[in-house]
């Protein structure tokens, strides 16, 4: 669960933001109560960051299919400092990965925050599908070949012991934990890359992909590019997301296209931006917040930012913390880039085409199926795969975390993930 969403400051923004919508926008900015509510078909067992739950925490899924054998399919998903579980098309739990430590114990253990999936690279021991993810705690990216049917688990580590921290100069500097966070893979002419955020600030580098000859994975950094932190609106005014002292409007939800080569980055405060994945072209913010340009005092006595009067220069589609940029590729460039808006716990879909400048095409909630199989809320992560994944799902998959799991208590924080039939989300994008 992302740390923005339970500081009290982003509550109190959101909160009083969407009161004064309800009051302020006209009828179409009001229609997300009015969007389709999807049902899921399965969701894994709770997890809970606590010490008796292993400080686990869902986040971000990754959708690995098995060609040989589609229904034997999985799901890679991060639990921060709970590591990486696995699962099969039931969410049913294959493998439990744990993070890896920190130098010493007073340093910031291993966190794995986001994931995404390499295919077919190149390794000396052969060619390997890949499950990346960012390690928080230890400021690096971490590798894990993927062996459907390995005695132990799927998931084996192939990380480079070398491999240098990607935005830290030493170990004081990861313990300040402004480290690697969101992440996106791309593969273009034969090489592989990944695009990772940075924590607090607006960072986000480009990482290239390096197999050894020991069979392991490391990276070297290519550029990085800065999205701004402050914000010339219409009436000339300047503005600046409200946070904690110090911070910047962070990225963690990314995707590339691969049919384009260009990147969505989701700026959790701010909107989703456009770029080109080498990060040598300009930004273009496809979307913006409705919390956008909306003036806010933080308090340092009680923590919370007091947000002012809404100038009406925000979008109408998505509320912050904007999260969760997955591909639903259809044809040729045709599909949806998919949103979760986790402020009002809903999901935007836009054209994916940048000819139709990414278009909204629509949106959906995904709701509880009964009283033991609730929905997703505040949603941090999602992935899609447009495929046949067998019986279960011959039309495709959507996951998503959801990061207000049943049973909630007052003393334990419960997380997981919902398994959605992607014939479900077509349906309601094409009504």
């Amino acid at each position: 669960m992302s740390e923005t969403r339970s500081r009290r400051t982003h509550i109190l923004v959101a909160t009083a933001t969407l009161v004064a919508l309800a009051v302020t926008l006209p009828a179409p900015a009001q229609a997300s109560s009015a969007l389709p509510t999807l049902t899921p078909r399965a969701e894994t067992a709770p997890l809970y960051d606590d010490e008796a739950g292993g400080n686990s925490d869902a986040d971000d899924p990754a959708i690995w299919r098995n060609d040989a054998n589609p229904g034997r399919s999985l799901v890679v998903a991060t639990a921060k400092e709970g590591g990486l579980r696995v699962y099969d098309l039931d969410a049913q739990l294959v493998q439990s990965v744990a993070a890896p430590a920190g130098p010493t114990d007073e340093d910031a253990p291993g966190r794995l925050n986001n994931v995404d999936l390499v295919h077919g690279l190149k390794l000396s021991t052969g060619r390997a599908d890949l499950a990346v993810t960012t390690d928080r705690g230890n400021d690096r990216l971490r590798f894990y070949r993927i062996d459907r049917d390995r005695a132990g688990g799927p998931l084996t580590d192939v990380t480079d012991p070398s491999a240098a921290p990607v935005f830290s100069a030493d170990q004081d500097e990861i313990n300040d934990q402004r480290t690697a966070y969101g992440l996106a893979t791309w593969t273009d002419r034969g090489r592989s890359y990944a695009l990772v955020s940075q924590r607090e600030t607006t960072s986000v580098a480009l990482l290239e992909l390096l197999p050894t000859r020991s069979g392991t994975v490391g990276y070297r950094k290519i550029r990085t590019l800065d999205l701004p932190s402050s914000f010339t609106l219409p009436d000339r005014t300047s503005w600046t997301p409200c946070l904690e002292p110090g911070e910047l409007p962070q990225v963690e939800g990314m995707v590339v296209d691969p049919a384009n080569g260009v990147l969505y980055a989701g700026q959790e405060d701010v909107g989703i931006w456009r770029v080109p994945a080498d990060l040598k072209g300009k930004p273009r913010l496809v979307d913006k917040v409705r919390e956008y340009g909306i003036p806010g005092t933080y308090d340092e006595a009680t923590e919370e930012c007091t947000p002012g009067t809404d100038p009406g220069y925000g979008g109408r589609r998505i509320s912050a913390d904007v999260e969760g940029l997955t591909l639903i590729p259809e044809g040729d460039g045709d599909g949806y880039l998919l949103a979760s808006s986790q402020g009002d716990n809903t999901f935007a879909a836009y054209d994916r085409e940048i000819e139709d400048d990414n278009e909204y095409e629509g949106g959906f909630r995904v709701t509880a199926a009964s009283a033991t199989l609730d929905g997703s809320e505040e949603c941090d992560g999602a992935a899609v795969l447009n495929q046949s994944l067998g019986r279960r799902y011959p039309d495709g998959l959507l996951v998503v975390q959801d990061g207000a799991e049943t049973p909630q208590s007052d003393d334990r924080t419960a997380t997981g993930f919902k398994f959605v039939d992607l014939a479900d989300v077509m349906d309601a994008l094409d009504d």
